[in-house]
């Protein structure tokens, strides 16, 4: 790829700096720096209102069409808005399925009166989504969704229950993966429907982390309904559609992520230099050895993204980047605690209250779910050898 930017690109550089400058004022003022995927010191209808603001600029949609509402960048404008917005400062954006996941799956596999319809509202900021993929019996092997749906009539009658499902009390939709051939196994005769949350067959049942926070919820299907057109993509044939779906999470965003990355990084070494513990050689060693790995994972993903820039769809290969920076987070977890010793304890919280956990606490907390949602590390390396190498399947 060219790290050399036009005048064009650096103009939309500072265009995007300049907005944010513009609207982090009043009531966002004191957002800067705070919230984020794990985050928790900023309510959820705080960071509705921001992707509302965004959305009131055009920046929600900027790697969509013109003709449905987006900005139709070029995918070095999409990594140089992710990044500018991460060197801003900018609040930890909320986890928005319509925008990051749905949106281009439409795109990408929705018929034109699916895109037109659903794809406006998410640029828009007017409609939310969450996304219905894990069950209690099939997390990380999403083949193995029970979930059921049956076609009566003008609509699907849907059956089941997902589970860690972010923000579905926010949510105004759902996309869920069920199956609707049921005589078909695993991958075969699945569907990914599109189903209103707002509803007598739907109930949402938050679930209390052990830090008495609440973002993943359970989500109970009881003769829930929609219309027979809005399954995306041939019925039966949603595993491809689902697959497409989890590309598009590690697209060029991945490149803002690793800024954010690489600000904790920065941190964590002038932490580990006020306090001592950079004078120990084996915390020096991993301290340099998670800077080499950071500038590693940034041209693999540099490069996984020239298959996008190309005008393809993101294919298996995007699990190699899943695969390393989830691991490499949550070491560098463990090195937070490492360098800060004692000090890296969570005061108790009383009970029934949220626990009080700085930054670096909520980092180490969730990293550790990074190497298992949106797809084991088991099951990356399984797609990577299978779909990538071209190994033989494991045996089942």
């Amino acid at each position: 790829m060219d790290f050399d930017l036009t005048l064009a690109e650096r103009d939309f550089r500072d265009e995007v700096r300049t907005w944010l400058e513009e609207h982090l004022v009043g009531d966002f003022a004191d957002l800067r720096g705070r919230g984020g995927t794990g985050q928790d010191d900023i309510g959820a209808e705080q960071q509705i209102a921001w992707e509302r603001e965004l959305a009131s600029g055009g920046w929600l949609g900027i790697d969509f069409p013109a003709r449905l509402g987006g900005r139709d960048c070029s995918l070095v404008e999409q990594v140089l808005f992710h990044q500018t917005y991460v060197e801003a400062r900018a609040p930890g954006r909320l986890p928005n399925m319509g925008v990051t996941l749905l949106g281009p799956t439409l795109v990408a596999y929705g018929t034109p009166e699916q895109q037109e319809r659903f794809v406006p509202p998410i640029l828009s900021g007017e409609e939310f989504w969450c996304q219905g993929y894990s069950e209690p019996n099939a997390g990380s092997d999403l083949a193995n969704v029970g979930t059921k749906a049956v076609l009566d009539g003008e609509r699907w009658v849907v059956n089941g229950q997902k589970i860690w499902t972010s923000l579905a009390q926010h949510s105004d939709w759902c996309f869920v993966v069920c199956r609707t051939e049921p005589d078909a196994t695993r991958h075969a005769g699945l569907s990914y429907l599109l189903v209103p949350m707002d509803q007598p067959g739907v109930e949402i049942r938050p679930i209390v982390q052990i830090t008495g926070g609440t973002e993943f919820n359970e989500v109970f299907f009881n003769q829930a309904v929609t219309d027979a057109d809005l399954v995306v993509g041939q019925p039966g044939r949603g595993w491809e559609v689902a697959m497409g779906t989890l590309a598009f999470e590690r697209g060029a965003s991945t490149l803002g992520q690793q800024t954010s990355f690489r600000q904790e990084l920065d941190a964590l070494l002038a932490e580990a230099r006020a306090n001592g513990a950079a004078d120990n050689p084996a915390v020096r060693q991993e301290l340099a050895r998670a800077y080499a790995a950071l500038e590693i994972m940034r041209y693999n993903n540099l490069r996984m993204l020239t298959v996008v820039d190309a005008g393809g769809v993101p294919g298996p290969e995007m699990s190699i980047g899943k695969l390393v920076w989830s691991n490499w987070h949550r070491s560098l977890g463990e090195l937070m605690v490492a360098v800060r010793g004692a000090g890296a304890m969570a005061v108790a919280a009383e009970e029934g209250e949220v626990y009080s956990l700085d930054s670096w606490q909520r980092t180490f907390l969730y990293s550790r779910a990074h190497t298992i949602y949106a797809g084991s590390n088991e099951i990356q390396r399984n797609i990577i050898g299978e779909r990538v190498l071209g190994l033989p399947r494991e045996p089942r």
